[in-house]
């Protein structure tokens, strides 16, 4: 099965070593408050990366000190689909792991203690928490799309606030409710590389922004396939026309009827359907620009108009 791009880009997020203790922290904060439960009567976290889920069993037992249960069943047997829940078992455990984020688990509104943010660094990887456990993005071959899934309003809030805080970089991320959840999400390439780059995935970031480069070269190159085609299909149509109002004068007076600079051209023209206005005037016995052969082949066909009964009208544009 192909790895999608969302799962490549946490594979590379889990693989981010030597962290500083705060940073540790903050990390595990971002996984365990955006998972689904997050109180004294149940904190666990679902996912469908295994790596995500050994991440959390670690950082809770290393900086909160409390052990978890890690399960795992096939959700999906067509697909092979594997999804792990991690538990936080019993409810002193579960009061000791609230207490130790600066919650009581009775909140009657979440909200983002920024106590655990203890300092700049933290920003980065309490996000990254964040997206390994609610967060998911889009294959850029198909959108740009980024998105985190958050359970409560005010939450959703905070966190678009300290996306839209991130200096040096213009996120604009937006909000939405989809099936009773909160999604924050952010559109266009430059503000989701940014943020994968700020998360610690620089080589997921590279990738988007070379699929885009490749995207834009691909549109450029059937934008100007379709502007030839189109521009030689307006060429075949007009010489087209000129055929016919060339055998429409020779039918009702005869080329031989006409001055000599338009008996040239028409001769020429009804000779050589297939050559462009540049390659006429330079087979011309006196050299012509290319609007000037425009100019007599037009002549030709308002002669040819004029013989024409009016049903069979040639237009020239």
């Amino acid at each position: 099965m192909d790895v999608s791009f969302a799962a490549q880009t946490k594979s590379e997020l889990c693989r981010i070593v030597n962290l500083s203790r705060c940073c540790r922290k903050a990390e595990c904060y971002g996984l365990l408050l955006f998972a689904k439960n997050f109180s004294w009567q149940a904190i666990s976290i679902t996912t469908e990366h295994p790596e995500v889920a050994r991440r959390v069993a670690e950082l809770t037992a290393e900086t909160a000190q409390v052990f978890v249960d890690v399960a795992t069943r096939i959700t999906r047997r067509k697909t092979n689909v594997h999804t792990s829940q991690v538990i936080v078992i019993g409810e002193d455990q579960r009061t000791r792991l609230l207490e130790f984020f600066g919650h009581t688990g009775q909140e009657i509104s979440l909200h983002l203690n920024y106590a655990n943010l203890e300092n700049p660094c933290c920003t980065s990887a309490f996000l990254r928490g964040a997206f390994l456990s609610c967060g998911s993005v889009t294959n850029p071959e198909r959108e740009y799309h980024l998105e985190f899934v958050v359970p409560f309003m005010n939450l959703a809030k905070d966190l678009m606030l300290l996306l839209s805080q991130i200096e040096d970089v213009d996120l604009q991320p937006a909000m939405t409710k989809r099936k009773g959840a909160f999604v924050v999400y952010l559109k266009g390439s430059e503000c989701i590389a940014d943020l994968l780059t700020f998360l610690g995935a620089p080589q997921s970031s590279m990738e988007l922004m070379q699929i885009k480069m490749l995207k834009e070269v691909r549109n450029n190159v059937n934008r100007k396939m379709n502007f030839e085609t189109a521009n030689l299909d307006k060429t075949a149509a007009a010489a087209a026309r000129q055929l016919i109002a060339i055998e429409v004068i020779m039918d009702h007076i005869g080329l031989e009827q006409l001055p000599e600079d338009l008996q040239e051209i028409a001769q020429l023209r009804y000779e050589n359907p297939e050559m462009s206005l540049r390659e006429l005037g330079e087979s011309l016995s006196v050299p012509l620009t290319r609007s000037g052969v425009n100019h007599r082949l037009r002549r030709l066909v308002e002669l040819a108009n004029g013989m024409a009964p009016k049903k069979d009208s040639l237009d020239f544009e």
